[in-house]
C-alpha cells in the first residue's frame, strides 16, 4: 500500500510512463509495486532513461526531484526541468532552510540571526543555546532545545533548484507548455472514467504486460493520427513530425 496523503492510503501498484511531449507517445514504461524504495519514481524514472543519449531536458513533478535524482541526470549530460517540493518551515509562515547560509567548503551553516555552526560528520547542525535569547526564535523553531537542520547529501543542488524555479521563468515556460500534452497521454492510458485504474490481473509482472500492450497501442493510434505512412523498405514515416 501507499499514502497518497497522511489519511488516505491506496493498495496496488504504480506505473511509470516516460513520454515525449511533442507527440504525446510513450517512450517507456514500467509497473511496479506502490512502494519500496527501489520503487520510487526517482529511482524508476531514471532507469526508463538509461537508454537516451545525453543532453535532454528532462521534466517531472516534485517526485521526481530527488537530489540523488538530479546529480544522476546533470551526470548522464541531461538538464532536469523538475518542479521541486515545496519546504516545511518549523513555525507557520517562519524560517525554511533556505533562509539559512549553507558554505560547504568551511562546513558551517549560519542562521538568519548571523550565529554560524558547524557541520557535523552526520551532516546535522545544532544551534542550540544561540537560540534561547534569540529576537527571531518565535519566527525559527518551537523546540525547547533549539534549531537543528539535518543537510541533506545534495543540499546544494536541492537549494539550487528551488533558487532557479523561483527566478527563471524559461523552466516554469517549459513546464508548462509541455505538461498538457503529457497529462493527455496519461488520461489515455487510464482510460475514460478510469476504467483502467482497476486492473484485471494479479502480480506485477502480468499487469506489467498489460501495461506495455496498452502503451503500445496507443502509441500506434497515436501516429495514425500524426499521419504515419508506410515508406521504403519496409519503414513508417510521420510527415508532420518529419
Amino acid at each position: 500500500h501507499v499514502h497518497k496523503t497522511v489519511h488516505h492510503r491506496r493498495d496496488g501498484y504504480k506505473a511509470h510512463v516516460a513520454i515525449e511531449p511533442g507527440t504525446g507517445l510513450f517512450t517507456g514504461g514500467r509497473l511496479t509495486r506502490a512502494s519500496g524504495e527501489d520503487n520510487h519514481e526517482a529511482v524508476v524514472g531514471l532507469d526508463l532513461l538509461a537508454g537516451e543519449d545525453g543532453g535532454l531536458h528532462v521534466l517531472g513533478d516534485s517526485a521526481y526531484g530527488t537530489g540523488q535524482a538530479r546529480a544522476d541526470l546533470a551526470a548522464a549530460g541531461h538538464t532536469a526541468v523538475i518542479k521541486p517540493g515545496p519546504l516545511r518551515p518549523a513555525v507557520a509562515g517562519g524560517f525554511t532552510r533556505d533562509d539559512f547560509t549553507t558554505d560547504e567548503q568551511a562546513g558551517t551553516v549560519t542562521c538568519p540571526n548571523g550565529v554560524t555552526r558547524r557541520i557535523t560528520a552526520r551532516r546535522k547542525v545544532t544551534f542550540g543555546a544561540a537560540c534561547k535569547a534569540c529576537p527571531l526564535r518565535p519566527r525559527c523553531t518551537t523546540r525547547a532545545k533549539g534549531r537543528t537542520l539535518n543537510l541533506h547529501e545534495h543540499d546544494t543542488a536541492l537549494r539550487q533548484a528551488r533558487q532557479d524555479w523561483a527566478v527563471r521563468e524559461d523552466l516554469r515556460d517549459t513546464y508548462r507548455q509541455h505538461r498538457p500534452m503529457v497529462e493527455r497521454s496519461i488520461a489515455w492510458l487510464i482510460g475514460p472514467k478510469n476504467r483502467c485504474r482497476q486492473l484485471r490481473y494479479r502480480g506485477v509482472r502480468n499487469n506489467n504486460q498489460w501495461l506495455h500492450l496498452r502503451m503500445a497501442a496507443l502509441n500506434l493510434r497515436r501516429m495514425i493520427n500524426l499521419g504515419l505512412q508506410p515508406a521504403a523498405h519496409g519503414s513508417w514515416i510521420i510527415p508532420s513530425a518529419a
